[in-house]
């Protein structure tokens, strides 16, 4: 990640070290212009009032005739020198050196004429009219000086255009290369992450035949390491749950049976006519000895079923005689209950798992009749919508409570509502009903009842087509 924030930044660091030179040279150049223009009207204006103090003295040595006027004019002359050798380091350009060159002579020779020519003689007149000449080659020097300034004026603008545009389509270029650094390294690390967030859900989800391996970063590695090794463990547990469910629903099995064949005979009459209390006593016993038998079998199929041991067997059948066999298994329950039906079945022909949607059947109406009170009503509709077969299982019972809703199809789990009967259920029959339900590519929902109870709607197919079975019993034994 560090790795992957220090390509991400790069780009941008250097678009910020990039800028930052950028300003500073033009911020060098704009304080060196200001410099050498600040410099250069210095000079060049005492250019001006060293020639006109020049002139002045020429004209007082004109006038009154004295040699000390000479050193004034020694001294001021010296100035212009100064000034002049100045400017010359101001104007590089050879065509500044000539003029300033051409101005250093002319002043040096009217030095000397001075130095040599009688104050009241006609060649003074003619050195004083010279001065004249000198103020105008120092003006053009001030205004070369000046366009010098200009010039350097002008390469600035042009240097800090430049250097926007450049600044401009860096940025430019820098912002797809950013978002694509951060589009690459999202991508390389939100393939392991998300690999682990849907192994971390299957693991929620009691789903742990996938192995777990991530390709990615060392630590993400080492962690889809440690998800496998809990991805087994957990594996292991539940084999070993189903172990201990199969086993001990084997061992019930045989004891219940000669507990129901003993019952048999006893409401039989094969040892001995029953007086009346004594046959009501035997039929509770055979009644509660069915469902635990029920209970058993539920406990054996979830078992089978977890362990992958059952496969789809698809096969087609009327849908009537179905429903009808599962409520003659539970006739004498809705009897002692008095519970009414409420049947409306379709004629349909369906292709299914005869044994596993006969299940799914009995589970509900044994979920209903647990629920529903004496002299209640159970309502199962089945019919036809497209390619669908759609069942409604309905109880007129307390209903299920919305924050149960989410949990009532976990495997053993056991809501608050109380439940009616003799025999406690166990909390796997929706479970299995959920998982026989999916495994033909079905949905099972529950439907909201204003008038209370609870509502169960199946969604199956009415229809397989070819290899959707054989497709189904590979998913479910890959999975």
């Amino acid at each position: 990640m560090l790795i992957g924030f220090t390509f991400v930044a790069a780009p941008l660091l250097f678009a910020i070290v990039n800028a930052a030179v950028q300003m500073s040279r033009l911020s060098d150049r704009s304080e060196q212009l200001v410099v050498h223009g600040m410099h250069s009207t210095r000079d060049n204006q005492l250019m001006f009032e060293q020639i006109s103090a020049l002139e002045r003295t020429a004209r007082l040595y004109q006038i009154i005739d004295k040699k000390d006027l000479l050193d004034v004019y020694a001294r001021n002359h010296d100035r212009l020198m100064a000034t002049t050798r100045e400017l010359l380091r101001l104007l590089p350009d050879a065509q500044s050196h000539e003029q300033l060159a051409s101005l250093q002579a002319e002043a040096q020779r009217l030095r000397q004429v001075l130095a040599q020519t009688a104050p009241a003689s006609p060649e003074m007149s003619a050195i004083i009219d010279a001065y004249p000449g000198l103020l105008d080659m120092a003006s053009k020097m001030s205004q070369r000086s000046n366009e010098q300034i200009d010039r350097e004026l002008d390469d600035l603008h042009v240097a800090t255009d430049r250097a926007q545009r450049e600044l401009f389509w860096q940025t430019l270029l820098l912002v797809p290369m950013t978002i694509l650094a951060v589009g690459l390294f999202t991508f390389l690390f939100g393939r392991p992450i998300r690999a682990i967030d849907r192994a971390i859900n299957e693991l929620g989800r009691g789903k742990f035949s996938r192995p777990i391996s991530i390709r990615g970063p060392r630590d993400l590695e080492k962690l889809a390491t440690q998800l496998d090794w809990l991805r087994l463990r957990l594996l292991e547990l539940a084999q070993e749950k189903n172990r201990f469910l199969r086993h001990m629903s084997h061992e019930l099995k045989t004891p219940l049976a000669n507990i129901r064949e003993g019952t048999e005979l006893l409401v039989d009459g094969a040892v001995g006519e029953l007086q009346g209390s004594q046959r009501e006593v035997a039929g509770i016993l055979r009644e509660n000895s069915v469902k635990l038998q029920h209970l058993i079998e539920n406990l054996l199929s979830f078992s089978a079923w977890q362990a992958k041991s059952t496969g789809l067997e698809i096969s087609e059948f009327k849908l009537r005689p179905l429903i009808k066999g599962v409520l003659e298994n539970q006739q004498l329950t809705l009897i002692a209950q008095r519970v009414r039906l409420d049947v409306r079945i379709e004629d349909l022909t369906t292709q299914a798992d005869r044994g596993k949607l006969r299940l799914i059947l009995d589970n509900l109406l044994s979920n209903a009749i647990k629920f529903t009170p004496r002299g209640g009503t159970i309502a199962i509709h089945a019919l036809g919508e497209r390619d669908q077969l759609v069942i409604d299982v309905i109880d007129s019972g307390p209903g299920i409570p919305t924050d149960e809703r989410n949990r009532i199809f976990e495997a053993f789990y056991q809501g608050k509502t109380p439940q009616g009967g003799h025999v406690k259920g166990t909390g796997i029959g929706l479970s299995v009903v959920t998982e026989f339900v999916n495994a033909h590519g079905g949905a099972i929902e529950i439907i909201d009842r204003p008038a209370g109870g609870a509502h169960f709607r199946i969604r199956l197919p009415l229809r397989q087509l070819d290899g959707d079975a054989e497709a189904i019993r590979t998913a479910h034994a890959a999975a």
